[in-house]
């Protein structure tokens, strides 16, 4: 991460530690979505048997594939805080800084946005490179929650529609789960 001159900068980490503890069972099922235009890898033969004869390849997913859901995408996390607005959010990793962005700073983040069932409909990840914005050029629920943020902290935010793009024709619905760094 890198500061900006004269705005604050907040980035995203959505990586899994390799070093953290398993995570205890739950009875919510586990998300794998297969971007469109990826081949679903063949599962490795069981080491016990032979190995079977090498499948042809998987065709190109034409359409995101959703298997599941993931934990606390539908419904916010318990450990998640609620503004008077109505945003829930729940720091995942605290950050080195002090100031919080002001609402008319410029920011450069790193961040992916789902539906509340689990679909991928941005990320800055996927496009390799952090967005670089001003806190009034987004929705509400960014700016309000992005200035509850320092340098380095990784937040999950649950935005409600209000908050989001409002049923506005051609933006995902509903209320919107968002990892921002």
């Amino acid at each position: 991460m890198r500061a900006l001159p004269g705005a604050a900068a907040v980035a995203l980490i959505v990586a899994c530690s390799p070093s953290a503890p398993p995570a205890a069972p739950s009875s919510e099922p586990e998300v794998l979505v297969v971007p469109v235009g990826m081949r679903a890898a063949p599962a490795a033969p069981d080491l016990a048997t032979e190995a079977a004869p090498e499948p042809p390849p998987a065709p190109l997913a034409t359409e995101p594939l959703v298997f599941g859901q993931p934990r606390h995408f539908g419904e916010p996390h318990p450990d998640a805080e609620t503004t008077p607005s109505g945003l829930r959010h729940l720091r995942i990793t605290a950050g080195e800084g002090q100031r919080h962005p002001g609402p008319r700073d410029r920011v450069e983040v790193h961040y992916e946005g789902w539906t509340t069932d689990g679909v991928a409909f941005d990320s800055s990840l996927e496009r390799g490179r952090p967005s670089d914005f001003g806190l009034h050029q987004v929705i509400a629920g960014w700016t309000e929650g992005v200035q509850l943020m320092v340098v380095g902290e990784t937040t999950r935010f649950w935005i409600p529609e209000d908050l989001a793009y409002g049923g506005r024709p051609g933006k995902p619905a509903g209320m919107l789960v968002f990892d921002v760094e």
